[in-house]
């Protein structure tokens, strides 16, 4: 399936309702959807290693068995992902809540690779179907005085999310009993119970026409938003590509490379990266989207130059420095580009812009981490991370170089 990029075409609908009261709460619970199914998408994680043993299959699986929740969520991007302009928000938050709980479900029964892919596709459905609308809802439920808050949850939420999901997974991994089944009930019962909680919100999006044709497979952006949407590729590609390495090799890394055998270490890696992330998203919300993007990209490069260095020294505390500096510049990066996109559609728009925003992201999550899969068999191990680090290194610089172009082409009175 091929996505072409269309301008939306939505430009004549009338602007969506706002709802009569927005309370903190709406906002934040819509914020709690996106840090659970952040969540629930890392718990995975510190369990590969404890499948692997279990069903003895290869790192060119575990990848695999990574990647099918990334591509099934970009075909459910691809596809539903911009459906709450059109029928709302609740329904659709609602119903993805539902069929991730049923997702949960499927990794309670898994008892092989075939069940474990089969839960991942469920799980990355039901999320991509989801994102784009969480995205626009916390714009819409945005408190009133509280400019950028919604951006700013847009681009902490995730790797907090991601960050509990790994450590509260390797702490059942490693002390609870039943470790490969007791995370997934805790997380299917909380998406039950936040299901409910969402069909208590109020809608901000009228129901319209349309929704059929917005099932068609395609990156909708808003008119004169293309360009500005393009450069901030790059830095959505270094940073999250980044995060993949981490979520699939990322336990492997820790266990074959530096001899921790701890599952708990394992969602530690994972953790360390993303609440690195989050505080430089939080630190850096007063500064404006280029210099973000400029900065983070400098200490991304850095962070990866310095875990790839430890590795090759087998440095413990070098590999967790490096992984934190690598977080940073990638909290600082991403909420750059987000901030850059997010002003570019209004409101009726935004789930598709959102959409195109998370395409590239997990397209950038998947695809680099399926090729390290395949690679570490015939390189092995550390030279597939050292290829992998360097390559991240390298965009990340490029990012650098144009961003400082351009700082010297335009006024700085004309950058926002």
């Amino acid at each position: 399936m091929t996505a072409t990029s269309t301008v939306s075409s939505h430009s004549a609908s009338p602007a969506p309702a706002r709802p009569a009261t927005r309370r903190p709460a709406h906002f934040w619970l819509v914020a709690s959807v996106l840090l659970l199914f952040m969540a629930s998408a890392s718990a995975p994680s510190p369990l590969y290693v404890v499948y692997q043993s279990e069903w003895h299959f290869p790192a060119t699986t575990l990848t695999a068995v990574f990647a099918v929740y990334a591509l099934a969520l970009l075909l459910s991007l691809l596809t539903v992902g911009s459906v709450s302009d059109f029928l709302g928000r609740r329904p659709v938050l609602a119903a993805a809540l539902v069929v991730q709980a049923a997702g949960m479900g499927l990794f309670l029964v898994a008892d092989g690779v075939a069940g474990l892919v089969v839960a991942r596709v469920v799980q990355g459905l039901a999320t991509g179907a989801v994102l784009g609308t969480i995205s626009a809802a916390l714009l819409d439920f945005e408190p009133p005085g509280r400019v950028g808050r919604g951006a700013l949850l847009n681009s902490v939420a995730p790797p907090v999310g991601l960050a509990i999901g790994a450590v509260g997974s390797g702490l059942l991994v490693q002390f609870a009993p039943a470790p490969t089944s007791l995370v997934f009930v805790v997380l299917g019962l909380a998406f039950l119970a936040l299901a409910a909680g969402v069909l208590l919100l109020p809608e901000t999006v009228p129901r319209r026409p349309g929704a059929l044709d917005s099932l068609r497979p395609r990156i909708a952006l808003p008119a004169g938003g293309k360009g500005i949407f393009w450069s901030t590729v790059p830095a959505l590609v270094a940073t999250w590509s980044l995060g993949g390495l981490y979520l699939s090799l990322g336990p492997s890394l820790a266990a074959d490379l530096l001899d921790l055998h701890n599952h708990l270490v394992g969602g530690l890696v994972v953790a360390t990266l993303n609440v690195a992330a989050a505080i430089a998203a939080l630190a850096g919300q007063r500064r404006s989207a280029p210099s973000l993007l400029l900065g983070g990209c400098l200490v991304l490069a850095a962070g990866a130059a310095v875990t790839l260095l430890s590795l090759l020294a087998t440095s413990v505390p070098g590999f967790f420095v490096g992984s934190a500096l690598a977080g940073v510049g990638f909290g600082a990066a991403f909420l750059g580009a987000f901030r850059t996109v997010s002003g570019l559609a209004r409101p009726e728009e935004r789930a598709e812009l959102f959409a195109a925003v998370y395409v590239v992201s997990y397209l950038a999550f998947s695809i680099p981490a399926v090729i390290a899969g395949f690679a570490t068999s015939s390189f092995g191990l550390r030279d597939t991370a050292t290829g992998y680090g360097t390559a991240i290194i390298v965009l990340a610089l490029v990012v650098v170089a144009h961003s400082t172009l351009r700082r010297r082409a335009v006024p700085a009175t004309a950058i926002r």
